[in-house]
């Protein structure tokens, strides 16, 4: 790769036309993700771009975790930078685009930029994220304070995601040192409300330098992340530039003009972002999709009980993949009530999609007369409850083995926290869409995809999850009679206590300052920690809230730890 190149040819240029792309690379796929940023080079030229800015780590797709450890992965990475670069040669954008390099100093998060055939220049990321979901400081090394690149007469800086959300001054040092535009590629993963927060960061450093600000994020899903777009600029002058959609993937050309007093975007995308309900639906779609396919599962299977937890994610699995490639399986014992059988069969109709009913009172008898001598003398109780479970489990995972399908996990976030789930049962399965939703938030999300299809959705319009599924009391039915509540606070209170627990890290006596019972908050606690072994062997899902369990949310299994207060 070649040192930094002054290209002056364009001196005093008065129009730059930006284009910015917000893609879905598969991480691992180089050759994927050259192919995809070739076509997006194409697009930008036929739109008259002068420069196409990809997102963070776009050529080894974001986050590459470990695999940035092996040479051979970081020299594929490179060699794909140089393929790009050479395209350049006959003319059209120039581009700025991700990847993991390494020298004799280190391994960096670095962006390349390309023009006439080279690698004008490489930066490296400065700040390095190590918290939440993020450990970058265990792979990359921190890389040298930039300077701006000089692309066609524009002095450019460019900023890696964490640059302008930290302190280290980077964004300073780039306007100090004669940077005329901020253009800053993302890899910032979906969260609700992250939109606004990101604006809020940009907005800073705009204030802070004096110059405009370009945010390139990325599309897609990638295990428990989902990247949502949602790209956006703001002018020098606070004004937001332009917007980009969110959860969809597309490249949009902006013009950029120099005034007296600097860049002023003259035409950009002025997309309307989605909100609460509808923007945690599109991203569990989103998430499931990306998943499924990306994993090359040709499709899912998933138990439907005739509760709410497993017909939103049938909902979603159907939106997500189309009917043809969704299997419900409804498997009755004879604690299953009417109600349940009539709710789920009505479901699948609704949805269009295969249903089939798999009564478990043969295995479940057989289970209980293996174990008859075993257990003999002793009373039943949640033993005998979880070997329905476990029989459902089997039963999924047996469908799953002999047909190739993905067995999709359906327990909320309340359920999870709780441990109101059991291993090898409900909890078996490849991914869980609504892993990181609170329960009174899956009954939010069902009650929006009634009124509304999302953007690219491949299900129906109108009902899709029956009315009496979303009205009637939530029960697991390994009893007579059993609701939630029988073992639970009810779901407004346990969700509320779950999230000063869990998202706010709230003391127990600050709970309890808001209104909550002591002792149902400390059982709460109790019953949240000795889940963590549960959670643990979870399948993984899609990250919703601020703070999920696995990659956000770190706490040892062993753990003595109560809150007195």
């Amino acid at each position: 790769m070649t040192s930094d190149q002054d290209m002056t040819s364009d001196q005093g240029r008065a129009t730059l036309r930006i284009a910015v792309a917000q893609l879905n690379p598969t991480v691992g796929d180089v050759a994927g993700n050259l192919a995809k940023a070739r076509a997006a080079r194409e697009d930008a030229a036929r739109q008259g771009a002068d420069l196409l800015l990809l997102t963070e780590l776009f050529i080894s797709g974001y986050p590459p975790e470990d695999l940035v450890l092996k040479p051979a992965f970081l020299k594929a990475c490179r060699r794909a930078v140089d393929d790009l670069a050479a395209d350049t040669a006959r003319g059209g954008p120039g581009v700025i685009i991700g990847f993991p390099r390494q020298d004799e100093t280190g391994r960096y998060n670095a962006v390349a930029v390309i023009d006439g055939g080279k690698v004008i220049a490489v930066r490296d990321k400065v700040d390095l994220p190590n918290y939440g979901e993020f450990d970058e400081k265990r792979v990359f090394d921190q890389g040298a304070m930039p300077g701006p690149v000089n692309f066609r007469g524009v002095r450019l800086g460019i900023p890696i995601c964490e640059d302008i959300w930290g302190d280290l001054g980077v964004c300073e040092t780039l306007a100090e040192s004669g940077a005329e535009i901020l253009l800053s590629p993302n890899g910032s993963p979906y969260y609700r409300g992250k939109v606004d927060i990101r604006h809020q960061v940009a907005l800073k450093q705009v204030i802070e330098t004096g110059l405009p600000l370009i945010y390139a994020n990325q599309l897609g899903g990638q295990d428990e992340l989902v990247f949502d777009g949602a790209s956006f600029a703001f002018n020098a002058d606070k004004s937001l530039a332009f917007q980009m959609s969110q959860f969809e993937e597309t490249i949009a050309l902006t013009t950029w003009k120099k005034r007296a007093d600097g860049w002023v975007c003259d035409g950009g995308p002025t997309s309307r972002i989605p909100e609460k309900e509808e923007a945690d639906y599109r991203a569990c779609l989103l998430g499931f999709r990306d998943y499924v396919n990306k994993n090359g599962f040709k499709n899912v299977v998933l138990g439907l009980s005739g509760g709410i937890d497993s017909a939103i994610c049938a909902a979603i699995a159907v939106d997500a993949l189309g009917e043809e490639r969704v299997r419900c399986i409804m498997m009755p014992y004879r604690y299953t009530s009417r109600d349940s059988l009539k709710d789920a069969a009505d479901c699948a109709r609704l949805l269009g999609c295969r249903y089939d009913i798999v009564p478990i009172e043969a295995p479940v008898t057989g289970f209980l007369s293996s174990l008859s001598e075993l257990f003999e003398g002793t009373e039943e109780g949640i033993t005998e409850e979880n070997l329905q479970s476990r029989a459902r489990g089997t039963i999924l995972m047996a469908v799953s083995n002999k047909f190739g399908s993905m067995v999709v996990t359906t327990g909320n976030k309340s359920e999870m926290s709780v441990g109101y789930a059991t291993l090898y049962g409900d909890m078996n399965g490849g991914f869980n869409p609504i892993k990181d939703l609170y329960k009174m938030q899956v009954y939010a999300i069902s009650r929006w995809r009634n009124a509304h299809v999302p953007p690219g959705a491949l299900g129906p319009t109108g009902e899709v999850i029956p009315k009496n599924i979303i009205d009637k009391a939530p029960s697991a039915e390994l009893r007579p009679n059993q609701t939630d509540q029988d073992s639970l606070p009810p779901y407004p209170v346990l969700d509320d206590i779950l999230e000063c627990l869990v998202e706010l890290e709230m003391s127990t006596e600050e709970i309890v300052a808001r209104g909550h019972d002591a002792a149902t908050v400390h059982r709460i606690e109790h019953l949240l920690y000795i889940a963590e072994y549960k959670r643990r062997q979870s399948a993984p899902g899609v990250k919703i809230t601020k703070k999920n369990f696995g990659r956000d949310r770190r706490y040892p299994i062993t753990n003595r730890y109560r809150d007195r207060g």
